[in-house]
Parts: C-alpha cells; sequence; structure tokens
C-alpha cells in the first residue's frame, strides 16, 4: 500500500531534492509526496489529502511555523505522525517538538538515508495505529450484535474450548416485525427494498442498544432482540415502546411517489431460555443465540400483534404492571399450547 507524506518547507529546493532522492520509491507507488511551503498551506493540503501518513516539516517558516502547525495537527487529523526537519536541532527546539507530538527529528543538512529510515519507521508506526483503530471499530460493531460473553472468549484456544458451552439465563425477548413490509417489496426495486429495510432497522437497533438489548438476529423485516441482566423486561418494554414511537414520525416517499408510512407488531415475553452456540461446530458455522419455550412465545405473541401493538403474557403483565399502562386483550392460542393464555398490550 502505498504511503503518503506530505513536506512543509519554504526551502524553493526542498521539493526537487526530495523527488531526485526518493525517485526510485516514487516510480514504484512506494510513497506520494504532496508539498506546502509553511504550516498555513499545510493545513490547507491536509484538507485535501485526509489520508496523508506523514508530516516531514521545517520550523521555520513564514505565517505558520512547524511548531505552531504541530499544535494544529492533531485537530486535523489524530493518526498523523510529523517528523520535524530542521536546521534548528538545539536541545530547546527538540523538546518543545516531542512536547507538541512530534514522531522524531531529524537535523539538516539532511542525511537521506536516515531520513529514508526514519520515513519508514514512522510510517510502520502509523499503519499500526490504523490497523489498532480499525480494530477497535469492528469491536464496537461487534458489541452491538454479539453478546459479551462471546467477546470474553475471542482467543483461539479459549475459542475452541468455550465451542460448545452453553448455559440457562433469565432474558427478555423480543420479536418485532414491519407490517404489510412484504407488499412493499412487489412494487418497487431491489435497491430501494433494501435501503428502506435498513433505515427502519437502523432505528430500531439504535433503540434496542439504548436499553442495553442485542440484537440476535435478522428475519427477513423482523428483528429479534435480546435483554439480559438487571431489569430487562423493563428495559425490553422501554425499548419496544421507543422503536413504536421512533416509526410513527417515520415516513419515506417511494418512487411511484406513495409515502410508505410503518407500522410494528410486537411480542415480548420473559423467562427462562438457553444461550449458547447453535450450529455446526465442524464447519465453524454457528449462531450465537437463544432457544427455548420463551424465545418461542415471544415469536408468536408478535404474530398475534395487530399493526401498532405490543403484546405480553399475563406473567410479563404481572411484573410490569405498575411502570406500564397495559390494557387486557384477552385469552388467545398460540401454537402448539394446549391451553389458550391471557395476553395484554402495552399502551404506554
Amino acid at each position: 500500500m502505498m504511503a503518503k507524506i506530505l513536506v512543509v518547507d519554504d526551502e524553493v529546493d526542498m521539493e526537487l531534492l526530495i523527488k531526485q532522492k526518493f525517485r526510485k520509491k516514487i516510480r514504484e507507488n512506494v510513497y506520494e509526496f504532496v508539498f506546502a511551503r509553511n504550516g498555513v498551506e499545510a493545513l490547507a493540503k491536509l484538507k485535501e489529502h485526509p489520508d496523508v501518513d506523514v508530516v516531514l516539516s521545517d520550523i521555520n517558516m513564514p505565517e505558520m511555523d512547524g511548531l505552531t502547525l504541530l499544535s494544529k495537527l492533531p485537530e486535523a487529523s489524530p493518526i498523523i505522525k510529523t517528523v520535524i526537519v530542521s536546521a534548528y536541532g538545539d536541545m530547546v527546539n527538540i523538546r518543545t517538538a516531542m512536547n507538541r507530538g512530534a514522531f522524531d527529528f531529524v537535523c539538516k543538512p539532511i542525511d537521506f538515508d536516515d531520513l529514508d529510515l526514519t520515513v519508514a519507521k514512522t510510517i510502520e508506526h502509523v499503519v499500526q495505529l490504523r490497523k489498532t483503530l480499525q480494530a477497535i471499530k469492528e469491536n464496537n460493531i461487534l458489541k452491538m450484535y454479539v453478546d459479551e460473553s462471546v467477546l470474553n472468549f475471542m482467543t483461539h484456544q479459549e475459542f475452541e474450548n468455550s465451542l460448545l458451552v452453553n448455559e440457562a439465563v433469565e432474558a427478555s425477548i423480543m420479536f418485532v416485525d414491519i407490517c404489510c413490509f412484504t407488499a412493499i417489496a412487489e412494487h418497487v426495486s431491489a435497491n430501494t427494498v433494501v435501503n428502506l429495510l435498513n433505515k427502519i432497522f437502523d432505528l430500531m437497533v439504535h433503540e434496542i442498544i439504548e436499553q442495553k438489548g442485542r440484537v440476535d438476529k435478522f428475519l427477513g423485516d423482523a428483528v429479534m432482540a435480546v435483554f439480559r441482566d438487571k431489569y430487562h423486561l423493563d428495559r425490553c418494554v422501554e425499548a419496544a415502546l421507543a422503536i413504536r414511537k421512533r416509526l410513527k414520525a417515520f415516513e419515506e416517499t417511494l418512487p411511484d411517489n406513495s409515502v410508505f408510512r410503518p407500522e410494528v407488531s410486537i411480542g415480548i415475553n420473559s423467562g427462562e431460555v438457553i444461550s449458547g452456540n447453535i450450529g455446526s461446530a465442524s464447519l465453524r458455522r454457528l449462531d450465537y443465540t437463544v432457544i427455548g419455550d420463551t424465545v418461542n412465545v415471544a415469536q408468536r405473541l408478535q404474530s398475534i400483534a395487530q399493526p401498532g401493538q405490543i403484546v405480553v403474557t399475563h406473567k410479563a403483565y404481572e411484573q410490569i404492571k405498575e411502570s406500564f399502562c397495559c390494557a387486557e386483550i384477552g385469552e388467545v392460542k398460540l401454537k402448539n399450547k394446549t391451553a389458550p393464555i391471557i395476553v395484554y398490550e402495552v399502551t404506554e
């Protein structure tokens, strides 16, 4: 991968000198150089070239000197590392530069072999920083969708040992379905359908994460979410109410100029679930998910919920009735349940 280097120096011959000394690496697309005559111009160049990896900067320049530029670079990019290249190699300037974040210091007249090694070392450091930030970003994204207990055994040996370890836990399960969305797919393009669905999912996911829930899976135009730990049922219901409220304010104009205003039907159940890796261990294709009767009932409650309804069992109602307003729907017969159960609708 080619590294981009910004050279900041008011000496006219510096650009020519750099191009001559690094011509082989420029030809081989190892380095690309951008040039500026002072700190002000350098900051402007950074806006044009946000992918700059390393800055080589003089100290004594008009308009904005190198030490002032150093103090402003973190605002432009926290990743960029600066090597000061200056004839002012006294300890005061070196210490000032280092205190303002310089990665290294090279004195003029320039030993280009030394500069080459210094640039290579600095680029390697920047590459490692970028990889670390990317890993953090991916890890944060992973945390949005994966239970934290999974992240605790991500080393290879622990993964092998823990691959099929399961546990029974107390949790609340929420199924959210976008009503009548299938009909939309029959009238608009695939791209429109996917983009619209992802917009709605983004709204849902935000509210689930806000209540410290975990998105277990996306099922077509439905979402399954899991809430664990303290007050998991209350947080689950709060998320459901927030999702319903957010989607009431959402509308999208379709290519045929019709307006789509989504409604959701939601089923919530709470109780013991089996949490673990389900799938094929030999193929390493497993879902870290929850299963059990509590999950099945939550899905069936969603299937009987009308657009805009949040349906819970009588048992869940007894746990939340002092915190939320609920209305009795009555007895319903759920699939694979021998006896009918009384269900309630959470209104607010």
